[in-house]
């Protein structure tokens, strides 16, 4: 329930106007691009150094560790005032605003402490902050089972006359909050609710140990390896450390190595995620659901697994003699570099498709890199975010303790018209112990406060991009370019998300449509006519010629439909380990069946990839959501964006339609509102089958 726009009036910080129409300002901003671009060995602190700590955040509590539990105290305070006014008050739009102030409360401090737990260098933070977490996680599971506050959302809801009087957003709020209640199991009775609380309970501790062990690296007796391959890997004293399946490495024996030691089972994690989907299983059928897949997808476009997996099994079919094509291609390649060892195997997929796309269109990543400098994307980013829906970036300097690291940057994101959005911290470069994949964290959502003020909406960007050096700013490949657009797609997303509840503000909606606004900002990514407006060799100022951006485009392709294959697998199988309990072989077992339906290369015995599926935690029953969201992006881009990627009409269109809602309205209708039409499942699939088939030098015709 809890857990999960007016315009409003301008802050001090905006009260400057330059004159001319042109936009509201503070002295305190400077140009985005300066701020990313330190010719310098890291980026220099932006942080002031003198005064005070303020906290995390600007949280004035969060100066400390110890800040963590008073942070927690007053949320859980502030909450049970609000809930015992909730139950006393009548049937009206002021229920509502309560339920997202008990909400807003609680997330302020949980969704920071859940960044804080994982990406904070200090462990002290992060065992405060895993401590908050637990702690309100138990408390918004009570809630979502207290019967005499759900019995005051029900008179609201019964009350036709009122409801009808409601504005739209305020009614899907009151029935999404209602649904909430109702797949904790607030219908059963008092044991079988305290029942369904200390599964919710069951699944974030299995979660939080699955997810422990993911990431952890695996250790080995350093003798078990060949010498002459020792040196790929971490070597401290008689161990030998693998921390990842190093797909890029272009020894064969060194990725089989990795592949079979990071990946081989453990019986302790196999335990860990055979009892998460126990107990998810149970918390369904408990509520009164088929499987936890059924329950999971009650919210989204989707809305069942049958459908997704109708989607998911139509789409292997038409994408099944391109894979095989595609796998020919790369055991060829093998064969021709490797004649003792052809055999195409899963840890030769990533290697071998990027040679012959290298191999075939130039694209060594090292060539494109100088013409990628960070600042250099994120003043491109700036000019798209402006041209497209009148928003510019600037930097802001941080006060003394308000960030995790010294390199983060802190950014003012700002409206031509409805000045001052929200903010993004940006933790973008690498650094020891930063476990983090590519990612974007809401820290706190935006809604519209009792007191007429818009509370503004703060989230994180975390990347891991390399370090500057003493001769160049940091550099980015090609890859890196697409991630960093992807995670401002959501920023974005949740800057543009004016909604009056935080419970449905930004990205605060149905997983598989919370990633077509980023996925959507991939196309932007490879367009030419957008990076010829940012790409320029650092040194020299040269523009990145269009050649080199039409051979990475078109090497995209290649190999296109295998990569999509892996994904429909990954999909696939995310969807039987949260279907029908008690799974009818083990884990391994099913992904071996899976893997060799649905991806086609074979399965090696004594490895149990699904152990370090981390997405299975957050995305459970939902991984699908990344192809489902990349065919509607890629028709919203084909309809609205492909002649005229800078198109300010459309870029409004795309605001109003579909960023501004957050979760404030039903996903299908937003993406309705787009198209003008709801999209079948051939559309989907035929508009993922023709990015495969894109002409790029035809619509690139056009650009200067």
């Amino acid at each position: 329930m809890l857990l999960a726009a007016s315009r409003r009036a301008l802050p001090a910080a905006l009260r400057g106007w330059t004159g001319g129409g042109c936009r509201w300002i503070s002295s305190g901003w400077s140009r985005v691009g300066a701020a990313f671009d330190a010719q310098r060995s890291r980026l220099a602190p932006s942080q002031s150094s003198s005064g005070s700590s303020t906290g995390l955040f600007g949280v004035p509590e969060l100066s400390s560790p110890e800040g963590f539990e008073e942070a927690e105290k007053k949320a859980l305070q502030e909450a049970e005032q609000l809930v015992q006014e909730a139950c006393i008050t009548p049937p009206g739009p002021k229920i509502v605003k309560i339920f997202d102030q008990i909400s807003d409360a609680l997330c302020r401090v949980a969704d920071l402490a859940e960044f804080v737990k994982i990406a904070h260098p200090d462990l002290a933070f992060k065992v405060a902050a895993g401590q908050a977490c637990t702690n309100i996680a138990t408390m918004v599971e009570k809630l979502n089972t207290n019967t005499e506050l759900c019995q005051s959302l029900q008179r609201l809801l019964a009350n036709k006359e009122v409801m009808d009087s409601l504005d739209p957003e305020t009614r899907r709020v009151a029935e999404l909050l209602m649904f909430d209640f109702e797949i904790s199991g607030i219908h059963l009775d008092e044991e079988k609710r305290e029942r369904a609380v200390n599964l919710n309970v069951e699944i974030l501790t299995w979660s939080h140990a699955f997810l422990t062990y993911a990431y952890q690296p695996k250790k080995i007796n350093k003798q078990i390896l060949p010498e002459h391959i020792r040196c790929n890997f971490v070597v401290e004293g008689d161990e030998v450390q693998i921390s990842d399946l190093h797909v890029d490495c272009s020894d064969d024996l060194v990725r089989e190595a990795a592949y079979k030691i990071f990946l081989y089972p453990d019986a302790k994690q196999l335990h860990i995620l055979a009892e998460l989907l126990s107990s998810r299983n149970h918390l369904a059928q408990l509520v009164g659901y088929d499987t936890f897949a059924h329950r999971a997808l009650q919210g989204t476009m989707a809305k069942t697994p049958e459908k997704v997996m109708q989607f998911l099994e139509t789409l292997s079919d038409r994408l099944f003699k391109r894979t095989q094509k595609d796998f020919e291609m790369m055991e060829g390649m093998k064969m021709k570099l490797n004649p003792h060892s052809s055999k195409l195997m899963p840890w030769d997929h990533p290697y071998y498709s990027g040679l012959l796309r290298a191999e075939r269109y130039n694209i060594e990543p090292s060539l494109y890199t100088p013409f990628f400098s960070l600042g250099a994307c994120m003043e491109g980013l700036n000019f798209l975010f402006k041209q497209l829906l009148g928003v510019s970036l600037y930097a802001e300097q941080t006060q003394k303790g308000e960030v995790w690291y010294e390199d983060i940057r802190k950014l003012a994101v700002v409206h031509e018209n409805d000045g001052l959005l929200g903010y993004i911290y940006c933790d973008f470069i690498d650094r020891t112990g930063k476990s983090l994949q590519d990612s974007h964290f809401t820290i706190r959502g935006s809604r519209l406060r009792e007191d007429g003020e818009y509370q503004l909406p703060v989230v994180v960007v975390s990347l891991k991009l390399p370090h500057s050096t003493r001769d160049s700013p940091i550099l980015l490949t090609p890859g890196m370019v697409e991630n960093l657009f992807h995670e401002m797609g959501h920023a974005m997303h949740s800057m543009l998300g004016r909604t009056q509840y935080q419970h449905v503000s930004g990205t605060r909606c149905s997983t598989d449509f919370a990633e077509i606004p980023s996925i959507l900002m991939e196309y932007f990514a490879n367009d030419y006519r957008i990076i010829s407006k940012f790409a320029r060799h650092y040194q020299t100022g040269q523009p990145l010629p269009k050649s080199m951006v039409l051979q990475l485009c078109e090497s995209r392709k290649l190999c296109g439909a295998a990569d999509m294959q892996l994904q429909v697998f990954y999909s696939v199988l995310d969807l039987i380990y949260h279907g029908e309990h008690p799974l009818k072989k083990s884990t391994t077992e099913i992904l071996e069946e899976t893997q060799e339906k649905f991806y086609g290369l074979p399965y090696v015995p004594n490895t149990a990839w699904q152990i370090r599926f981390t997405h299975l935690v957050g995305y459970g029953a939902k991984y699908y959501s990344y192809i489902l969201a990349r065919a509607i992006a890629s028709m919203i881009w084909k309809q609205c964006f492909v002649q005229n990627p800078f198109d300010r009409a459309m870029g409004e269109r795309y605001r109003r339609e579909m960023l501004a809602h957050g979760g404030g309205k039903e996903p299908m209708l937003m993406v309705q509102g787009m198209l003008q039409k709801s999209p079948s499942v051939e559309d989907l699939v035929d508009a993922l089958i023709s990015d495969l088939d894109q002409d790029f030098e035809t619509i690139f015709k056009d650009a200067e």
